[in-house]
């Protein structure tokens, strides 16, 4: 896809997003709209994958830690033609298969059933590393919060993957400054998180988490570092779009009303024609 074709998938995630989490009347509304663009990126440029085949043994794994942002993965696999759209409208609902975080054994597609905070990079870790004893050369994609990183098991993980150079190892660090209990500064203070990845052998990147060309040449520049597992650090904007929601870690768990969504959805139709416009 062109970076243009990209943007505005993106932005149709998010429009689905807001449907349904509206629809549930629960669940997380900021961190699946900062995220829509690094999902886009993943699932229509950069990941090998088949929604046709969701158990081919090649495939990419994506490892999502933070589950609770479940619904730009359920709105982005729709899209990529997993599921039909409409059953996005079931989230969170009883007998779902989109329940409020993934579940492995529910949905084909989703590679790890995630909830507990801070177990998604070791996973990731544990896949990799078996991935390499069998000489197989899929590539593995972990996806974590920056709030996360107060869990000690997550940095149990980050020694492991830097120990063995785990290089077939892409971590995607949230960097949107927020968790439930407020910024992330505030409540426990993450600096200086580049030197901390650094510290344990990883290779280490910053990017705009909505710039489409820095994620995807990110992902092409960590593919070319052979001798350690690299985290991108994109930095985010939560409730992107979607302007009362921007920056606000009051909306980092809880959805819209009928009427915010309403609103919700006509600024990310506007930013839709602006993206369209842009690229004229």
């Amino acid at each position: 896809m062109s970076t243009e074709e990209l943007e505005k998938k993106a932005n149709d995630i998010r429009r689905d997003i807001i449907k349904s989490l509206v629809a549930a009347g629960s669940g997380h509304s900021a961190g699946p709209l900062g995220m829509a663009d690094i999902f886009a990126a993943l699932y229509f440029e950069i990941m090998h994958h088949d929604p046709a085949n969701p158990f081919w043994e090649d495939r990419d794994r994506l490892i999502l830690s933070n589950g609770h942002i479940c619904p730009v993965r359920y709105a982005t696999m729709a899209h990529a033609g997993y599921f039909p759209i409409t059953e996005l409208k079931t989230l969170r609902k009883l007998g779902s298969r989109l329940q409020g975080h993934p579940e492995r054994k529910k949905l084909p597609g989703v590679e790890t059933t995630s909830g507990p905070l801070g177990s998604g990079l070791a996973q990731s870790c544990g896949i990799a590393y078996a991935a390499r004893m069998d000489n197989r050369r899929f590539r593995v994609f972990c996806i974590c919060s920056d709030g996360e990183h107060e869990e000690g098991n997550h940095w149990e993980a980050v020694m492991f993957a830097g120990k063995n150079k785990l290089s077939n190892l892409t971590l995607f660090v949230d960097r949107n400054n927020i968790q439930i209990d407020g910024f992330t500064e505030d409540v426990m203070p993450l600096e200086p998180l580049v030197d901390k990845y650094k510290a344990f052998n990883w290779h280490v990147l910053h990017i705009d988490g909505h710039n489409m060309q820095e994620i995807i040449d990110s992902v092409a520049h960590a593919r070319a570092v052979y001798e350690r597992p690299t985290a991108i650090i994109a930095h985010t904007i939560p409730g992107k779009g979607v302007d009362f929601m921007e920056n606000k870690p009051e909306w980092h768990g809880k959805p819209p009303t009928a009427e915010e969504a309403r609103k919700a959805l006509h600024e990310l139709r506007t930013l839709g024609g602006k993206i369209k416009g842009e690229h004229e």
